[in-house]
């Protein structure tokens, strides 16, 4: 924006909130950032040095105790069923394809 917009909206501003308004606006501000700084630096201040904390031992990693899963004897091969075969197919025949005549014109 140029130097005449500002102008503008200064001169706007003016006329809106009048003169002492704007100063007022100013002031608070300035006083709240006073007051921030102030509080940021009590803050600083008032902190105990704490030592860090000696760290935690933690337990071992339990191991799950379990018991092995009860061995199934073997089923003996006589008393297996064989499995039942899908009936063979039998091949289809072989289509022919017609004999080309071979007559001479």
């Amino acid at each position: 924006m140029s130097l005449t917009h500002w102008l503008v909206v200064i001169v706007i501003a003016l006329l809106l909130f009048g003169r002492g308004k704007i100063s007022d606006l100013m002031g608070d501000l300035a006083k709240g950032i006073k007051s921030f700084k102030k509080g940021m630096a009590e803050d600083e201040d008032d902190k105990p040095v704490v030592a860090p904390a000696p760290a935690e031992v933690t337990p071992p990693a339990r191991l799950i105790e379990h018991e092995p899963a009860p061995s199934v004897a073997p089923i003996p091969a006589a008393e297996v069923e064989p499995k039942k075969k899908a009936p063979a197919r039998k091949p289809a025949a072989a289509k022919k394809a017609p004999a080309k005549s071979k007559a001479k014109v």
